[in-house]
Parts: structure tokens; C-alpha cells; sequence
């Protein structure tokens, strides 16, 4: 054991990353928390089970405390709801399922006060097939009958077929019959979303002027959906075989989708988004755009645009939810985030995505108990964090019933592999305490079944816990701990110890070093940080320990013997932490970082309905 121990200290660490970050004044988008709400899910003000704009409201004070500095919305236009949202009928209007127009614009001067900025959901590849555009091109009616994308049948010994083998992103053809327009439309995800043709001059027109709408009325910005579906190849060729294993022709995998994504044309319409933003924007206002595309990273990396023609402001990394297992070690983490800055071009700032609605939780993928030191990961590493609703409390995936399932893609799969392909166990209702359905509604039924932990896992729990440390206090420390300059501005230097453990420091000239360290292994390890950085003094300070870390805030412990349970992670720093003078936006109640070995805790009586009782 005694020689196991020292293989382990002097192990020698392997150096992944150093880089420097640009020392000029960082944007807003730069610098917050990037937090994205699924509003069906996130507060029920009506008592109708289906989350909505004025629960949202209630909620603002919750999401200032927990250190947001911006708010991403799921979609909330006018749908009729067959792919919850991202199916648009009208992109000017309030879907009625949650609120008004007016409710939106108290949500958005709310926000504002606050100095949260409202990002919302933009759709552009397709819209609903109950939009006036589609109704009126199924008939021809100018200007809108090549709104769409339509073609003629192929027919093979008299047999209607299809204009090529393509497959929807939910499965089976991406082609659907109209009889009364006697052709084929194209829809890349549900039958139910017929693709826009953005090579007709009046759609590119349309879409522009959509945002510029939502720009008037004061929005902070946009988050693109599914961009790289956009545009197609023109003359519509199939597609060749993937020859994955196990996978069924009518899956999408089954092909190699290169006709039908990722095309040229896409980057220059976000260009020409980005230009109409950066119209709008002034110091302190910049108005954003980051953009979705499940691709390889040399494609992902194409939407930041060129620095004479940016596109997209952040593209987003899907990196640690694309590539990473419950199985994954350090040196697996650390090259997933030397891969984003080597590839990353000059002008980029980096993001960080563990978790969104259409994948498991990152709790359910990872363990519970690795959840928090991913969030010091997340939120620490340069670049921007974007956080799904949830997460922070280590929500985890529930299960659902095929006969109460409603994800349009879970149901193409069928009862007998609809697990496989739900989006509905990351989607349901978020637990604000432990009363009956979570504290999300007044009423008896939720649109989704509630997680059966909520009663446990819950935000007024985990807020006023005193004898043990909880996901959401930890959270809370990070995210504050994020505003120090250091993580601002600071350099990044990561290695990797003993191949589980990932460290990086984080300095900055003049402040204290930081060090974030995350034990991705099963078995406890001690290590000699100052093998791996002798500059290091003997002994550091606990800034934020994890739950199962064993450490408390405060805590002074040796540089030469730190040591790291299984899936525990740990902030530390050289010296006192110095943090913003303005400190508005930590909850009441909550212990700064302090120099007492204490746990994080409660010290006074406050309330712990995450409301918002300010209006």
C-alpha cells in the first residue's frame, strides 16, 4: 500500500492546455451564466399543470440569487404543440398555453431590473404545418407557394416513391405526400414541421424581419435552433449509407447526412444575422447569438464566422455531452476541452453544455455524486457556462410510461425502444420544494409526471440544510465565485494527474491562484499538487469542497497531500479570496467563502420559496 501511495504522489502529470485569455473588457455574454428554462416545466402560475411566462416571473429573484446573468426560453410562440414548441405557428405571438404578450413584456422589464438578460428560442429550419406560410402554399397561393420545400413523386413501375432515401431526424422519411398539392414536402424532423427554403429571397426576408421584431421589443439576444438544417443540397441527391452497426433503415443514423446539413449557404445567413445584431447592440448591450449544430467539431466551428464577418457569438459545445460516459477518466475530460481551444479560431470564446432538454441529465449520465465537481469544471474554465434548469439541484432522469409519453421522437420509435430516443425524462417538472407535485403547480395533474425524489431534491431542501453541504449551496458558491477576476480574465493551465484526476489553475497578475481539482476515478487518491506546479505554497485554502468531498469551506490543507474520494471535486486557492465588492446577488442566508473551517450553512431564518417577493 505504502509504495501504491507514493506511485500515486509522484506520479507525473501530463500537461494539456496553457493558454492565456484577452485582458480587454469582457461582454455580458462573456461573463455571465447562461441559464436555460424549458417554461412548460419551470413554474405553473395558473394551476393548469404546463409551466408558464408569469411563473417564470415569480422565479426571477431564485434565478439572481443563484448567480444567472442570463435567462435562455425554450420556445414560447404560437404551436400547436406536437413537438412542444418547436413547432411554430406564429413567430410574433405568445402560444396562449403560456400567458400573453403582455405577461411576456412584465416578465422581460423584470428581468431586466434585475440585470437578468432574456435570450429566446429561435426556430428557423422549419415551422408548424399549421402556419398560415404552409396552409397557403399546400394551395399555391403567391407569394407563398415556394415557401416550402416541394417535390414532385418518383415513381418506379407506377409506384409513388419519395424524390430521394432521405431520413428525418425522428425517424423514417423525411418526405411527406400532399394530395392536394400533388407533391412531396420536405421535413426534417416531424412529419408536422415542414422545412422553410431559404433560397427563396421573400423567406430569407421573412425570417430576418422576425428578428428584428424581437430585437424592437428588447430582447437580449437568440439561441438558433438545429441551424445546420437550413439549407440542402439543390439538387437533392440521396444520401450514402453510414454502415453503422445495429442501426434500422429507418433510423437516422443510418445514413451519412451529407446533403442535407452542414451546407455552405448556412454561415452566411448567421452572418447576416449577426450584422443585423450587431446594429442593435452598444457597449454594455450587446445583443447575442449563439447557435445549435449536433456536428463535428471543424463544422461547429465554421458558425463563429470569420473576424471580418462573425457569425454566431458562441456555437454551442456539445463536446462533454457528445463524447463523454460515466466511464470517462481526466485524461478523457481534458482532452474534450484541449480539442475546443485547439480548434477554436482566434477571435472565439469558448462554452460549456453538460446538460439542455434534449438529452439524459447529466446527474443520471455521470452519477450523482461527480455532479458538482462538473459544475466546478463548467462554470470555472474559461469561456461561458450554459445550465439547464434542473441541474443545479442534481435533478436526475425520470422514468415515463409509454402511455404517458409525449415526445414526438419517443413515439416514432415506437413502445418497445421509445426509451432510447425520450426526451421527455429530462423534461419534467422542476422541484421547487417538497409539497405536493414539487411546489411547480397548484393543481392536481402535470403535464409530465414529477420525479418521485423531488421530495428530497428540491430547492427550499437544499437551501436550508445546516449540517451537510447540498448540490444547490455548492452551485451557488461556484457561480459566485465565478465573478472574481481571476476566473474573468485569468490564465488556464490544466493537467492531468494519475490519468483520473483533471486540475487547472486559473491566475491572474496580482491575485490569489485557484485551483480546481475533479477525481473522475472509483477509488480515493491522494496527490503532490506541487509535483505538478512547484510554485505552489505548502498549504492552500478550501474555497468550495463538494458534497462528498470530505472538505469544508475554509479548511487549510496540505499542497503536498490533497485528497480526492471517489467522483469528489474541490476549489482551492493560495491565499484570502478576494471577491466583488457587489455581492447582491448571493442569497440570504448563505455563508460567503470564509476563512473558518465551516461548512457551508444557514445562519439566519429566510424564506426558501425561491418566489420572487420583490413585486
Amino acid at each position: 500500500m505504502k509504495l501504491l501511495y507514493w506511485l500515486l504522489v509522484f506520479q507525473s502529470a501530463i500537461l494539456y492546455s496553457e493558454c492565456a485569455l484577452p485582458k480587454k473588457t469582457l461582454e455580458w455574454w462573456q461573463t455571465s451564466l447562461i441559464y436555460q428554462i424549458y417554461p412548460r416545466s419551470f413554474k405553473d402560475s395558473n394551476g393548469d399543470g404546463v409551466g408558464d411566462i408569469a411563473g417564470i416571473s415569480q422565479k426571477l429573484t431564485y434565478l439572481k440569487q443563484l448567480g444567472v446573468g442570463a435567462i435562455w426560453l425554450s420556445p414560447i410562440f404560437t404551436s400547436p404543440m406536437v413537438d412542444f414548441g418547436y413547432d411554430i405557428s406564429n413567430y410574433r405571438e405568445i402560444e396562449p398555453i403560456f400567458g400573453t404578450m403582455e405577461d411576456f413584456d412584465i416578465m422581460l422589464r423584470k428581468a431586466h431590473r434585475k440585470g437578468l438578460k432574456v435570450i429566446l428560442d429561435y426556430v428557423p429550419n422549419h415551422t408548424s404545418d399549421k402556419h398560415e406560410w404552409f396552409q397557403k402554399s399546400v394551395k399555391s397561393i403567391k407569394p407563398y407557394t415556394h415557401y416550402y420545400i416541394w417535390k414532385d413523386a418518383k415513381y418506379v413501375k407506377g409506384k409513388r416513391h419519395p424524390p430521394n432515401n432521405w431520413i428525418s431526424a425522428f425517424g423514417k422519411s423525411a418526405w411527406e405526400w400532399n394530395e392536394e398539392r400533388g407533391q412531396y414536402y420536405l421535413h426534417q424532423f416531424a412529419v408536422q414541421q415542414p422545412d422553410l427554403n431559404y433560397r427563396n429571397p421573400v423567406v430569407y426576408e421573412e425570417m430576418k424581419n422576425i428578428l428584428i421584431y424581437w430585437l424592437d421589443k428588447g430582447v437580449d439576444g437568440f439561441r438558433l435552433d438545429a441551424v445546420n438544417f437550413i439549407y440542402e443540397d439543390k439538387n437533392y441527391p440521396d444520401e450514402p449509407l453510414s454502415n453503422k452497426p445495429n442501426v434500422r433503415p429507418e433510423e437516422y443514423e443510418y445514413l451519412n447526412h451529407i446533403y442535407s446539413v452542414n451546407q455552405e449557404e448556412t454561415y452566411k445567413v448567421l452572418q447576416d444575422w449577426r450584422a443585423i445584431l450587431d446594429k442593435y447592440s452598444k457597449r454594455g448591450r450587446e445583443r447575442f447569438m449563439m447557435s445549435e449544430a449536433y456536428a463535428d467539431l471543424d463544422t461547429v466551428m465554421k458558425f463563429y464566422g470569420t473576424k471580418e464577418n462573425p457569425a454566431a457569438h458562441l456555437p454551442f459545445n456539445f463536446l462533454f455531452i457528445d463524447t463523454l460516459k460515466r466511464s470517462s477518466n481526466g485524461t478523457n475530460v481534458a482532452q474534450q476541452i484541449q480539442s475546443w481551444y485547439s480548434k477554436m479560431p482566434s477571435y472565439g470564446w469558448a462554452n460549456w453544455v453538460i446538460g439542455n432538454h434534449d438529452n439524459s441529465r447529466p446527474a443520471s449520465r455521470y452519477g450523482q455524486y461527480l455532479i458538482d465537481g462538473l459544475h466546478m469544471i463548467q462554470l470555472l474554465l474559461p469561456g461561458t457556462p450554459i445550465v439547464y434548469n434542473g441541474d443545479e439541484l442534481g435533478m436526475e432522469d425520470t422514468f415515463i410510461r409509454w402511455d404517458q409519453t409525449v415526445d414526438p421522437r419517443a413515439l416514432y420509435a415506437g413502445p418497445y425502444r421509445y426509451l432510447e430516443f425520450s426526451r421527455d425524462i429530462c423534461r419534467t417538472p422542476f422541484h421547487w420544494d417538497d409539497s405536493e407535485n414539487a411546489g411547480f403547480t397548484t393543481g392536481l395533474n402535470t403535464w409530465l409526471p414529477v420525479n418521485p425524489g423531488y421530495w428530497k431534491v428540491n430547492v427550499q431542501e437544499q437551501s436550508k440544510i445546516a449540517n451537510r453541504i447540498t448540490h444547490l449551496q455548492v452551485f451557488r458558491e461556484i457561480a459566485r465565485l465565478r465573478k472574481n477576476i481571476v476566473f474573468q480574465k485569468g490564465d488556464f493551465h490544466m493537467n492531468v494527474i494519475d490519468e483520473w484526476i483533471l486540475v487547472f489553475f486559473r491566475t491572474f497578475v496580482d491575485h490569489s491562484t485557484f485551483i480546481v481539482a475533479v477525481n473522475f476515478g472509483s477509488e480515493i487518491i491522494i496527490t503532490d499538487l506541487q509535483k505538478t506546479r512547484p510554485s505552489l505554497p505548502d498549504t492552500l485554502k478550501v474555497v468550495v469542497p463538494s458534497v462528498n468531498s470530505d472538505y469544508q469551506i475554509g479548511q487549510v490543507i496540505s499542497t503536498n497531500n490533497i485528497k480526492l474520494r471517489p467522483k469528489a471535486g474541490i476549489v482551492m486557492t493560495t491565499s484570502e479570496v478576494d471577491m466583488e465588492a457587489d455581492d447582491s446577488t448571493h442569497p440570504p442566508g448563505m455563508i460567503a467563502t470564509t476563512t473558518t473551517a465551516s461548512p457551508i450553512k444557514n445562519t439566519t431564518e429566510t424564506s426558501n420559496d425561491g418566489n420572487d417577493h420583490e413585486d
